[in-house]
């Protein structure tokens, strides 16, 4: 039986052979793996990536948590989202971090403050969300392994200066950079969608130093770009824009927060169960508890479209915060 490999799944292979580090590497194969056509004449091909995968997993670096043999790999922990900031040198990225989170940044005038990736974690309301900040790119050099963290991200978010006079190239850059990587859908808006889905990650792109810039600036700098990217105005020094920043970066994660409730005692109001967008009532019970799931009868919902304690079906589509009382039987 022919193989029949999508465009997909050959845009998954060009990958691996791009690939440098290790951890690139096995993002590469993960993706082979998830991408390939499921059927008996691809069952060798699923088995020799599944190989490969477990080869790369198995070596001294990677058996000792990849920290110490990849300096971008940057666990997530317990957060919403991981947000990781691309920007040239002296974009702002790291006052930024500084700004929103309890990072011990390298804040400096001088190019190349940042060598090595420093997480940090801000709080959206109740949820937190994990910064990370990165060592800048420039047109002729990014780190080996850098691409990688932004691969695994859940949000890119896009830095340049915006009282710089080179603003607009520093765009220009970060999007060939996003392109040639595959974390962005190419500029050809005939290209097949389906092709990238699964590779390119979203982004938000963030102006910075608004409070060294004139009245307007950010309105030519977004007209220019209006249709290509999702970009705001913020400083460093401005709470207000600050906290626009942090809602349009929990908007852009496209997640929901779901209280649960235990029949007959109030909602648990503390730590939120964090799904995405488009969730179900049996999506929470998965992740809740993964065998009790399949005994879910219904559920109770109390939210802004519901009437309190209205019973609501196993296909039921998540509010954001809900609250959900399940029934098992």
């Amino acid at each position: 039986m022919p193989a029949n490999l999508t465009p997909e799944y050959k845009k998954a292979e060009e990958l691996l052979r791009q690939a440098k580090t290790i951890a690139e590497k096995i993002s590469a194969l993960e993706l082979m793996l998830q991408t390939i056509p499921k059927h008996k004449g691809t069952d060798h091909m699923q088995a020799d990536i599944k190989r490969r995968l477990s080869k790369l997993r198995s070596t001294p670096q990677t058996r000792a948590g990849a920290r110490q043999g990849d300096i971008f790999y940057i666990p997530k922990g317990p957060v919403g989202g991981q947000v990781v900031l691309l920007g040239m040198p002296n974009s702002g990225k790291s006052s930024i971090v500084g700004a929103l989170t309890n990072a011990n940044v390298q804040v400096a005038d001088f190019p190349f403050s940042t060598t090595v990736p420093v997480p940090g974690v801000m709080k959206y309301e109740d949820i937190p969300i994990q910064l990370v900040d990165m060592p800048p790119i420039t047109r002729d050099h990014v780190a080996p392994g850098q691409t990688n963290a932004y691969r695994q991200s859940d949000l890119i978010l896009g830095v340049v200066d915006l009282s710089a006079t080179d603003v607009t190239d520093q765009v220009e850059i970060c999007l060939d950079f996003l392109r040639q990587r595959t974390l962005i859908p190419p500029e050809d808006t005939q290209a097949d969608e389906t092709i990238y889905r699964h590779m390119v990650r979203p982004c938000l792109w963030a102006a910075t130093k608004a409070d060294l810039t004139n009245e307007g600036d950010f309105e030519v700098l977004h007209e220019i770009y209006r249709d290509k990217i999702n970009m705001t105005c913020t400083s460093a020094k401005n709470q207000d824009r600050l906290k626009d920043l942090i809602r349009r970066i929990f908007r852009e994660l496209r997640i929901l927060r779901i209280y649960s409730k235990i029949p007959g005692k109030p909602p648990d109001m503390g730590e939120p169960f964090i799904l995405p967008i488009g969730a179900t009532v049996l999506d929470l019970a998965l992740k809740v508890h993964r065998e009790l799931a399949e005994k879910l009868r219904f559920a109770r919902a109390w939210g802004q479209d519901k009437y309190p304690g209205q019973q609501v079906p196993r296909d039921y589509i998540l509010r954001d915060k809900d609250i959900i009382e399940l029934h098992f039987a």
